[in-house]
C-alpha cells in the first residue's frame, strides 16, 4: 500500500465501521473492519492510480467526514440549511442527529479530517453492488500500488457466511444508498475509463 494513502485508507474505513457498526463481538468487529479496508483500498487504487496522484491527496488534504457526518446523523445539521446533495428529489436523506460516541481512549478527532468522502462512496457501492466489485478489483490490480504485491480481495469479492453476518448493515443497500448514491456516477465512469474503447464498443453491439 502506498504510504501516502494508507492514512486516508484508514480513516475512511473507521469512519465506515463507526457510522455502520456490526452487532457481533469482536469476531464481528474484525470480519466487518477487513471488508470495509478492502473495499476502500479498492476504492482508493482506481481513484488514485499512481504515487503521483496519493501523494497529491496527501498534500491537499482528502476532505474530511463532515458532510459524511450529517448525511448519517453523526454530525449536526449545516445551520444554513439541509444538505440535499444527495437526494434527486430534494430531501434531507440525513438521519435525526446522534453525535457519535467516543471510542474507549480516544482523545480527539483529528483522524476524521482524514476520510474520503468519495473513497467512502465508492466503498459503499461496492460493498452492496456485487455486480461492480469483479470489475472495480481487476481496475485496482492494474494500479501501480498493485505492482509486485500478493493481494487478496476476497473478503470483498467473494465473501462467506461469515462475512455476511459479520457485516449486515455494511452490505444492506437502503441503509448504505445516502453514501453510496453521492459519488456512484464517477466510480462507473471510472470503471468504464478501464474498459477502453474495444470494450465499450462490445457492450454497445
Amino acid at each position: 500500500m502506498s504510504a501516502d494513502l494508507s492514512s486516508v485508507i484508514a480513516a475512511t474505513t473507521r469512519w465506515l465501521v463507526r457510522a455502520y457498526p456490526t452487532a457481533g463481538g469482536v469476531l464481528s468487529a474484525s470480519l466487518a473492519e477487513a471488508q470495509a479496508r478492502q473495499a476502500v483500498t479498492v476504492a482508493a487504487w482506481l481513484r488514485y492510480p499512481t504515487p503521483l496522484d496519493a501523494a497529491l491527496v496527501a498534500f491537499a488534504g482528502p476532505g474530511g467526514a463532515l458532510r459524511l457526518d450529517r448525511i448519517t446523523g453523526a454530525a449536526a445539521p449545516d445551520p444554513a440549511g439541509p444538505d440535499t446533495s444527495c437526494d434527486p428529489g430534494g430531501t434531507s436523506a440525513g438521519l435525526p442527529w446522534i453525535p457519535v460516541p467516543r471510542e474507549p481512549g480516544e482523545t480527539g478527532s483529528a483522524w476524521r479530517t482524514w476520510v474520503d468522502e468519495v473513497l467512502a462512496s465508492w466503498a459503499a457501492c461496492l460493498l452492496t453492488s456485487p455486480d461492480l466489485v469483479e470489475e472495480a478489483v481487476a481496475g485496482a490490480l492494474r494500479s501501480e500500488h498493485a505492482r509486485g504485491l500478493a493481494v487478496d480481495f476476497r473478503r470483498l469479492a467473494a465473501p462467506d457466511g461469515l462475512d455476511r453476518q459479520a457485516a449486515p448493515l455494511l452490505r444492506h443497500p437502503d441503509l448504505m444508498e445516502p453514501v453510496a448514491g453521492l459519488h456512484r456516477d464517477g466510480l462507473l465512469a471510472c470503471l468504464g475509463s478501464h474498459r477502453g474503447p474495444q470494450a465499450g464498443a462490445a457492450a454497445a453491439d
